[in-house]
């Protein structure tokens, strides 16, 4: 039988129903959980795979990474329930972070999707939960086993009758269970839709097997990434970078070996695994540094596993960038984000005018407590600080990067936690100097208002590395956590009473270029609006205001 071909029109056509319908799947996903990380804050992905296990589309507002370790999870599923041993109605998870996400509080959810009887592909949504038992989502463990519950590969509904044990299981070792289990629950909702919308798509449009589909869509996306690879520079490209951790600084190196239309990541050199939440599995490691060089190569292909291809990635077995059990791994973004920088830093010279900066990241604060009403209140702060700049272009002020979550809104957060935001603001001169100026930084004060105590993670970096500058641009301000006055540490335990209030000042972008490159009409226009100090301007930048 003759496997049927795309012309370039039809290709984009069905390819952009696919991506359609896993926003849908998103949206759905959005409007039936029950806690705002997903609602609001978006940590979630969704994606779309064929029967051989392939994925073809992410929906759009989704966390890039995953693009790197779904497949993976999706693989390990397959292998622990064969294809022949799956049935209509199926619902398959795990929250295994060697195999997942990289840490237990993201639960993969997979649907295996059937039509006429005949499995066609699999759906699959991932979220961070709430909460997951343990200690908490914080940087404070040991151990993988204080972390919470882990779930093996396992059904959670066997041809649409839901394991009630599996269930009883999860609601007593999590905190907030109706939050946790209503999250879940989303997840199942979603992949429900996604089997149907499927189902109509392949009816629509005559296609009898999404094999030859996504074939054609994932050639298209390796030939796109490798065009572009082969633009940059044949070498060996290295960098060092250091994080804060503990006690003493961690550090993650790479050796980048790029040959013709093919790339090479290697992270030895890279410090051990240490005694603390911040280790990294190797599946999320590597889909951060397939996620890095997506954006330098075709950054406007949807993603899907054909721009994979051309990237190697290897990590030497027990460093912080390979953990292996029992290393905890809770807050593996802490030192996960910094491979993003790592990588740009690399090929900095190679091609100046695809890199960025490096941004301010990301903050996350787990808080612990009861409601004003006394319910049980276990819940996630994002906060961002400035994305670095680029050739030709400012960093965005509080903008998370090299993730993508959403921000909760003021008014959202407030009346689901009883905790207030009493002031926020842009932190003036944050944002790293340069011919193209750092994203900015801002100040956050949260005040206990709940009447009960609360107890808060932080799980912080930039607060003794700054994020640096390229090509003579100057690195962001550092990130600081401040509790009643006084500085505490960026990945500590924190008790807050009633009416304390814990002062939060979020690292700034680096900068790209000579600050005295800078147009001086934008340096003004920077002042006046409140980026940059008349002091700054005058000393860094050479402009008088």
């Amino acid at each position: 039988m003759t496997e049927r071909t795309f012309d370039p029109v039809s290709l984009g056509i069905l390819w952009d129903r696919l991506i359609s319908i896993s926003d849908e799947i998103v949206e759905t996903l959005v409007r039936t959980s029950f806690s705002t990380i997903v609602r609001e804050g978006y940590d979630l992905s969704v994606m779309l795979f064929d029967r051989e296990g392939r994925m073809l589309v992410q929906g759009t507002r989704s966390i890039p990474v995953f693009i790197g370790t779904a497949p993976v999870t999706l693989a390990h599923m397959l292998e622990r329930f064969p294809p022949a041993t799956l049935r209509p109605g199926d619902v398959v998870v795990t929250n295994d972070p060697i195999i997942g996400t990289g840490h237990l509080f993201d639960i993969s959810v997979m649907r295996p999707l059937y039509r006429d009887g005949g499995l066609i592909g699999y759906t699959m949504s991932i979220t961070h939960l709430p909460d997951i038992g343990g200690m908490g989502f914080s940087a404070a463990a040991t151990e993988m086993f204080h972390e919470g519950l882990l779930l093996p590969i396992c059904k959670l509904f066997r041809e649409g009758v839901v394991d009630e044990t599996l269930v009883d299981i999860i609601r007593r070792n999590v905190r907030v269970p109706e939050q946790v289990m209503g999250d879940i629950y989303a997840n199942v909702s979603a992949c429900e839709v996604g089997a149907r919308q499927l189902v109509e798509f392949m009816r629509e449009y005559g296609v009898d097997d999404l094999t030859p589909l996504s074939r054609a869509i994932r050639e298209q996306s390796e030939r796109a990434v490798r065009r572009r690879i082969r633009e940059i520079p044949d070498g060996t490209y290295r960098n060092r970078v250091a994080i804060e951790a503990i006690e003493a600084p961690v550090h993650i190196a790479c050796t980048i070996e790029k040959r013709g239309e093919e790339i090479a990541i290697d992270f030895a050199g890279s410090s051990d695994c240490i005694r603390a939440g911040i280790n990294v599995p190797f599946c999320y490691a590597r889909a951060m540094a397939i996620y890095s060089i997506k954006c330098i190569t075709a950054p406007t292909i949807p993603n899907n596993e054909g721009s994979v291809a051309p990237i190697r990635v290897a990590a030497p077995v027990g460093c912080i960038l390979n953990a292996q059990p029992p290393s905890p791994t809770a807050g593996r973004h802490v030192v996960g984000h910094f491979v993003t920088p790592l990588i740009y830093g690399a090929l900095a010279d190679a091609i100046p005018d695809r890199v960025q900066a490096a941004s301010g990241m990301a903050n996350i604060i787990t808080v612990q407590g009861r409601r004003p009403d006394g319910a049980p209140l276990a819940t996630l702060y994002f906060v961002a600080g400035g994305f670095g700049a680029l050739d030709g272009l400012d960093g965005a002020s509080t903008t998370p990067g090299p993730s993508n979550m959403a921000c909760v809104p003021t008014e959202i957060w407030e009346s689901r936690t009883g905790i207030m935001i009493e002031r926020k603001s842009l932190r003036v001169d944050s944002g790293g100097a340069g011919e193209f100026r750092g994203g900015l930084g801002q100040e956050v004060v949260l005040r206990n208002d709940t009447g009960h105590p609360l107890t808060v993670f932080s799980m912080a970096n930039r607060t003794d590395f700054p994020a640096e500058g390229l090509h003579g641009g100057l690195p962001g301000a550092l990130r600081e956590h401040r509790l009643e006055g006084r500085p505490v540490h960026p990945k500590s335990r924190q008790e807050l009473r009633p009416g304390d209030r814990l002062l939060l000042l979020e690292a700034g972008g680096g900068g790209i270029g000579d600050p005295r490159r800078r147009d001086p009409g934008r340096v003004r226009a920077d002042v006046a609006l409140g980026f940059v100090s008349a002091d700054a301007a005058e000393r860094v930048y050479g402009v008088k205001v």
